[in-house]
């Protein structure tokens, strides 16, 4: 008997539905034909466009001020979701504007319900509101960007350059799995720690860079199709021979091959930072080569380092494979294995932010909040990521926080606290009562007495490790903020402020730090940078102001950055090719 859904009736439905995308580029093809997948994105109610909780594609085109006819995907209310173009032939995919409001729906909402797995709680854009408008078609040039103030992700379309035989045809941004999950997590990061924007240090602008890249890449390390396509050039098979499994062999077959292909008609909308990236050699002092100071160059370090602990780790985990018969292995375990280190490793990277200070993040800080976080969730580490990590960070000249322990992790607080004064339960998700902690224990915690001090976030986060244990604890961020003049900061604080800047000049400094309690409401730890405490402290405003001058940056009526658009058309030296 078929029971009728009544109202206040509960009954279930699918939490996930399968949409196909275009897994890399469209010029990237095995057997000539584009590399496709088919992905899990949360199932739910959807208007034309697709329209739904968090996403809102709007396909309007402002060179050609035209709408396009919205794509309709099917809310599944009778437990089946359609896939339009799960059958449908490579044209379709690259000619309908409805499959490319689908791949951007489709991709988006995968990195965010990936960042939102891995944090254990939902996860805010950086922008007002709850859902951030995605514009596939937003107009003809070689760009693609995430803009805050408008709440949106604009991707451009535009003419590739003549082949052989003089011929071009229309390539779509929108279209580029990478370019897609790149400008989807500098939404997400914004909203995650807002002031990473802020002009700061050269490792805050090329984190927000590099982060993106890293998402973006082990994402795609975890299609198996992608993954397959790349070991050896063939799409299938059942055996793979192990020479092809060496480190220098995977760096080469895989790393580069991929860097390469995604490399072509996308560089004037990515650059070329992917393929440069994985082509640097380690042991050479990057960090203080003027070349790297700029935020998309300096980017790249990170992404090299993460993407070579990825081959250690892959490598790693292909060593307990055995052999099948004349030293092949069994390519499905191979690219399982692989697939699983990306996810992992990308499971560490997005976690990590949770354990990062809200203001002046270095490398360093965010290799010890990697560190930290893996540790706290997968105390043995028998696959080697920590140490992996540990030794390519290394290689490009990134070591762990001076502020950490002895294997690169944040210390644990041991402090006494006072705890009560406030109460647990409010602890967990209300901003005052934190700040109550906060002004309670403002010695103990050494934020100092100077400075507005305000609590901009608490997080309540559950995170699962792969052997199903559970952690629960909340993450809260707090700023400080201090205006004061320039001769002030000469005379009354001994900060070294760069000749050029006029004593009357006011100037504006900022503080703070991020706490994490356990699920008992206990300080575990406070990983921070704070204001003016101590020689440290004084040195890195120095630091910062001196770079902030220089680069032309310190501009105390606007001090927040964030034109994606200008960046992206800086790095792919777009201006010079549109004037």
């Amino acid at each position: 008997m078929r029971m009728r859904n009544v109202k206040g009736t509960r009954h279930s439905l699918r939490s996930s539905r399968q949409l196909s995308i275009i897994a890399q580029d469209p010029s990237v093809k095995v057997d000539d034909r584009i590399v496709r997948a088919s992905i899990d994105v949360p199932a739910e109610e959807l208007l034309p466009g697709p329209r739904g909780y968090r996403v809102v594609v709007v396909d309007y085109d402002a060179t050609a001020n035209a709408l396009y006819q919205p794509a309709s995907l099917s809310s599944g209310l009778e437990g089946e979701y359609a896939d339009p173009f799960q059958e449908a032939p490579d044209e379709a995919l690259l000619s309908d504007p409805r499959f490319h409001a689908q791949n951007v729906y489709a991709i988006a909402m995968r990195i965010l319900a990936r960042f939102e797995f891995a944090l254990g709680r939902r996860v805010q854009w950086g922008c007002e509101g709850h859902q951030l408008n995605i514009l596939p078609h937003a107009f003809a040039e070689p760009n693609a960007f995430y803009s805050r103030d408008d709440r949106s992700l604009f991707f451009g379309y535009f003419e590739s350059f003549p082949d052989k035989q003089d011929n071009t045809h229309t390539v779509f941004s929108c279209l580029s799995h990478d370019v897609i999950a790149h400008e989807t997590t500098h939404a997400i990061l914004d909203g995650l720690r807002s002031r990473y924007l802020e002009p700061s240090s050269p490792d805050q602008g090329a984190f927000h860079e590099g982060l993106a890249d890293v998402v973006a890449l082990l994402s795609i390390f975890a299609l198996p199709d992608v993954v397959s396509a790349a070991l050896d050039g063939m799409a299938g098979g059942a055996l793979i021979d192990q020479a092809l499994l060496e480190r220098d062999t995977l760096a080469n077959s895989v790393l580069f091959r991929l860097a390469d292909e995604m490399g072509q008609e996308m560089s004037g909308v990515r650059g070329c930072a992917l393929r440069h990236s994985i082509k640097l050699s380690p042991g050479k002092n990057y960090l203080d080569d003027p070349e790297y100071q700029e935020v998309h160059k300096r980017g790249e370090l990170l992404v090299a380092a993460m993407l070579r602990s990825f081959l250690d780790i892959w490598i790693s985990r292909l060593s307990r494979i055995g052999t099948i018969v004349n030293g092949q292995k069994d390519r499905s375990l191979v690219i399982e294995e692989g697939a699983r280190a990306a996810d992992h490793l990308l499971t560490m990277a997005i976690r990590a932010i949770d354990y990062c200070p809200p203001i002046d993040l270095s490398f360093s800080d965010y290799l010890s909040a990697l560190l930290t976080v893996d540790r706290e969730v997968v105390p043995d580490d028998r696959y080697g990521y920590r140490d992996a990590l540990l030794e390519n960070f290394k290689d490009f000249g990134i070591f762990p926080s001076k502020r950490a322990a002895a294997d690169g992790t944040w210390l644990r607080c041991d402090d006494e606290m006072i705890y009560s004064r406030t109460h647990f339960d409010s602890m967990l998700r209300d901003n005052e009562e934190v700040f109550r902690f906060v002004w309670e224990n403002r010695r103990t915690l050494k934020i100092g007495d100077i400075g507005y001090i305000e609590v901009q976030s608490v997080r309540p986060s559950v995170r699962i490790a792969p052997d199903g244990f559970v952690l629960r604890e909340t993450i809260a961020e707090y700023v400080q903020v201090l205006t004061v003049t320039a001769g002030e900061l000469r005379q009354d604080f001994n900060v070294d402020v760069p000749d050029g800047i006029k004593s009357w000049r006011p100037l504006r400094l900022l503080g703070g730090g991020t706490l994490i309690f356990d699920e008992y409401g206990q300080l575990k730890y406070q990983i921070a940078n704070h204001l003016l405490k101590d020689r440290g402290d004084k040195k890195r405003q120095g630091d910062r102001l001196a770079y902030l001058w220089k680069q032309g940056l310190l501009d105390t009526k606007n001090d927040r950055t964030g034109d994606f658009s200008a960046l992206h058309l800086a790095r792919s030296g777009v201006q010079e090719r549109a004037g």
